[in-house]
């Protein structure tokens, strides 16, 4: 396990969001451990590993010598593992791979252009936001119409169906929502403010039955004030998913900043030979 101070330590590094140990403990329920520069989970038999170093420069050798280590150690079925980079020896042996980039709004730079404000004022008009610390049903509805339409990735679906979850038992979680003048929800986001220097856009959804012009400029909009009250230095927005919400975020000033790349490696089977060896009869 980690100790109370050494996590508070890797929040003053941290610079992405599954550097967040208690979001990734309450999402993976796996127990978080370091090795080096590297923050990982184990559970069972899988093994979840962080390849972002808290301090030092990235390297491909450094996050192969780690890896090396800890598969070497925990023996993991499973290994599941993002860097900016994937190293030579495991190149060809992810047995699923993602590319993407992390996106960036400076909040120090940040000039919002005068059409995003008409937008959110129009929107203020027909809706109200409010700051919650749960999510209920009417938002687990909005993220199982999300889910259904958008077909996301394995760990995009496991990040969204692990949130009411997260949040109920998250110190640092916020939920922003917003409602037509009659209560109903059309849209709300999860904003984590528990890294020092940036608040973590975690995930977003629209109700397309609810559905009303501008609701999500409207909470966007909320998120940068949450985050500049809480005196952070730029919003890590998560990755860029599709062009759609590329743009979205794009119009808003984020920027990619930061490469992703995603691995599955699954051990190997052991073969006839090794099977034979291990069975064989002590004699």
């Amino acid at each position: 396990m980690i100790p109370p101070e050494k996590k508070e330590y890797i929040l003053t590094k941290a610079y992405v969001p599954e550097h967040i140990v208690s979001l990734m403990s309450l999402i993976s329920k796996g127990e978080p451990l370091l090795i080096e520069d590297y923050l990982y989970f184990v559970k069972d038999n899988w093994l979840i590993f962080i390849g972002y170093p808290l301090e030092q420069a990235f390297t491909k050798k450094n996050l192969e010598t780690a890896l090396n280590d800890i598969i070497k150690k925990y023996k993991p079925e499973y290994t599941w593992f993002i860097a900016p980079e994937i190293p030579d020896s495991f190149s060809m042996t992810c047995q699923k791979r993602e590319s993407d980039n992390y996106y960036k709004l400076d909040l120090h730079e940040l000039k919002i252009k005068s059409n995003l404000m008409l937008a959110v004022k129009k929107a203020f008009k027909n809706m109200d936001v409010e700051m919650a610390n749960e999510v209920l049903k009417e938002h687990d509805e909005l993220i199982s119409e999300f889910i259904e339409l958008e077909n996301p990735s394995p760990m995009i679906r496991q990040l969204f169906l692990s949130i009411p979850d997260y949040v109920c038992h998250s110190s640092s979680a916020v939920v922003l929502n917003a409602r037509s003048k009659e209560g109903k929800l059309t849209a709300f986001y999860v904003i984590d403010l528990a890294a020092k220097e940036f608040a973590a856009y975690l995930v977003g959804c629209y109700s397309r039955k609810n559905y009303i012009p501008h609701a999500s400029d409207m909470l966007f909009h909320e998120m940068i004030n949450l985050a500049k009250k809480h005196g952070k230095d730029y919003i890590n927005l998560g990755l860029g998913v599709n062009e759609g919400i590329k743009k979205f975020k794009g119009k808003w000033g984020g920027v990619p900043f930061l490469k992703y790349e995603f691995c599955e490696y699954r051990r190997k089977p052991a073969s006839m030979i090794e099977l034979i060896r291990l069975l064989k009869p002590t004699l």
